[in-house]
């Protein structure tokens, strides 16, 4: 087994998908968080100063979703065959594409206020009707058990609820799975340890 030192700041933000896989799977690794005022010494070590990055032995990997795929094929949870790892992805994916929209670096406050009215009013309904749709009644997006796609999911509701806690209110399927991952008793006491964090 490899040794994994995953590095991010402390919050869930980018890096809570691959945590969520090694709480789950088991697989040991090093949580190293950066504190805010130490990133601009840690960003100029960094290849593409962008975090997470995960340290494989002495490979490094950057870009989250990368790192949580790469993740899931080692502990299984990409789907039991071609079509359902590429289900799977998709999924992630569009899940990225929409979380993307929020205009998470804007400085001028009324831009940024503006940007996530639309986005919450002509943006997420939409990613909402196609996730419920695909779910429909299955437990898991892919197949019948869990996938990282599960998880991904479950991390990035937490940062829509608490950006529009009323969110989710329509989409009872969607809520159901956020609280099934959050019950898997691994991914549970990962969620009672972990720090406290708005993001």
């Amino acid at each position: 087994m490899p040794n994994y030192k995953l590095t991010y700041f402390k919050i869930r933000g980018r890096a809570e998908t691959a945590r969520y896989i090694f709480a789950y799977s088991g697989i040991k690794y090093e949580d190293s968080t950066i504190e805010i005022m130490d990133w601009p010494n840690v960003k100029q070590s960094l290849l593409f100063q962008q975090i997470p990055v995960l340290k494989v032995d002495n490979t490094v990997l950057n870009q989250s979703t990368a790192i949580a795929r790469y993740l899931a094929r080692e502990a299984g949870l990409v789907g039991r065959n071609s079509l359902e790892q590429a289900q799977a992805d998709a999924i992630v994916d569009t899940i990225n594409d929409f979380m993307n929209l929020f205009p998470w670096t804007e400085k001028n406050p009324a831009v940024k206020e503006k940007i996530m009215e639309d986005v919450f009013a002509n943006k997420i309904p939409l990613l909402l009707d196609g996730l419920s749709k695909l779910l429909g009644n299955q437990m898991w997006f892919v197949g019948d058990s869990v996938t990282w796609a599960d998880f991904h999911w479950a991390v990035c509701s937490i940062t829509l609820t608490n950006l529009n806690v009323d969110i989710l209110h329509n989409y009872p399927k969607l809520l159901a799975l956020k609280e099934r991952v959050e019950a898997l008793p691994k991914i549970a006491a990962w969620i009672e340890q972990r720090p406290k964090t708005p993001l």
